[in-house]
């Protein structure tokens, strides 16, 4: 795969031990290390391979991923692999993709509590479903839920929202058929809204009274229980945003548009435009503008633009990916077939296996073909972290593999 010509890499990289000497001691261990991780993505410190084809003798070096799931290049191969998985347990019905947004006041909590208010954010919205979906009075079913927690804007400010990927219909209460939704229509949103803004306020009055909420700076009066009902009561009163939508393309449309995102934070390369070292310039989507007026450029300064990459960082241990209902894990497998034998879908037979597999004692190989010729590129020498590869034929070029 050919390198961008700009990457979020070398941003970090030329300005990275400016910005963390300049930010010392508000810089989290977290987002250290994410930093860290991405500066030294694809390079010798990480180690890598080299491999030659075995027609026309093409060489190539490649130097190991970091793996980091914020790196914007890095996890390419795992949001295939997580594709073909979901791809897998597709039923034949309608699907709805189903969003659930944070107003700015809760998002600023979030700030400095993020494993919190995120985690509240995917059980109130998953509950506030699961629930109205189960009502008799609009599809009483069990439906099941994949979730998917951005942070993010185009313009990479914090914005916390939960996709969801959700069946157009579900198993009866009573467990004896299968119940679909209306045609066009999943569940009624202002509902929907509704229900997630009380159960979350819930959840988040809870938390509080816990103590497990941090304030700082001019949010710090909120320690207290009556200025912090006060802050909520407004939220109490407005409309909070629930977005629901049969995909144009097909569930295969939505899981592909989910993927894409599931492995990364905040902005890929391929949006990035210049770095001066003064400043970034990336392409960004106006969602408040139609048409051509959608597609802008932004210039931030350095120092801006990495305040806001890594403010999307998650804490370590937090699942960015959670399936609920039909989908949770103690059952999935259970549920999926119920599912499909009541749709009358039978699962697809598994695979005999790869008849051109080769033996365990056969050289080790990449995934992809010679770039030249097509031929099968044999990997020839590791090398270990901090090290250089001992081959250096003529013409062997470095790529970027996933």
């Amino acid at each position: 795969m050919a390198r961008p010509v700009l990457e979020v890499a070398d941003i970090f990289r030329g300005h990275g031990p400016a910005w963390r000497h300049a930010n010392a001691g508000h810089v989290s261990l977290d987002q250290l290390k994410v930093m860290a991780a991405i500066e030294s993505c694809r390079t010798a410190a990480l180690g890598g391979h080299v491999a030659r084809c075995e027609d026309c003798a093409h060489t190539l070096i490649a130097y190991n991923s970091c793996r980091n799931r914020h790196c914007p290049k890095c996890q390419g191969a795992a949001a295939r692999q997580w594709l073909a998985e979901r791809e897998a347990e597709l039923m034949p019905v309608p699907y709805y993709h189903v969003v659930f947004t944070l107003p700015a006041a809760i998002g600023d909590i979030a700030y400095h509590n993020k494993a919190v208010i995120y985690d509240l954010l995917f059980r109130a919205s998953a509950d506030a479903t699961l629930t109205i979906a189960a009502d008799p009075k609009h599809l009483g079913a069990r439906i099941g839920i994949t979730a998917v927690l951005h942070t993010w804007g185009s313009a990479m400010t914090h914005h916390p929202h939960v996709h969801m990927i959700v069946p157009g219909g579900g198993i009866a209460l009573d467990g004896n058929s299968w119940v679909a939704c209306r045609s066009g229509f999943f569940l009624p949103v202002r509902v929907l809204s509704r229900l997630f803004r009380r159960l979350f306020l819930k959840k988040l009055t809870a938390a509080h009274q816990a103590g497990v909420l941090r304030f700082f700076g001019d949010r710090a009066h909120l320690d207290g229980a009556r200025a912090f009902a006060a802050y909520l009561a407004p939220l109490r009163r407005s409309e909070w945003v629930v977005y629901s939508k049969r995909p144009f393309g097909g569930p295969e449309a939505v899981l592909a548009y989910l993927s894409r995102y599931t492995h990364r934070v905040a902005i890929a390369n391929s949006r990035l435009i210049a770095f001066d070292g003064k400043s970034v310039t990336f392409k960004w989507k106006d969602y408040r503008a139609e048409g051509r007026e959608r597609h802008k450029i932004m210039t931030l300064a350095t120092n801006e633009f990495i305040r806001r990459f890594l403010i999307h960082v998650l804490p370590t241990g937090f699942h960015r990916t959670r399936h609920y209902g039909l989908f949770a894990s103690a059952k999935r497998a259970e549920n999926i077939a119920r599912a499909r034998e009541l749709l009358n879908s039978p699962a697809q037979p598994a695979d005999a296996g790869d008849p051109d597999a080769t033996d365990a004692d056969d050289p080790p190989t990449l995934s992809h073909p010679c770039p030249c010729c097509g031929g099968r590129m044999i990997i020839i020498e590791t090398f270990k972290r901090g090290c250089s590869p001992r081959t250096h034929p003529v013409g062997a070029i470095r790529i970027d593999t996933s």
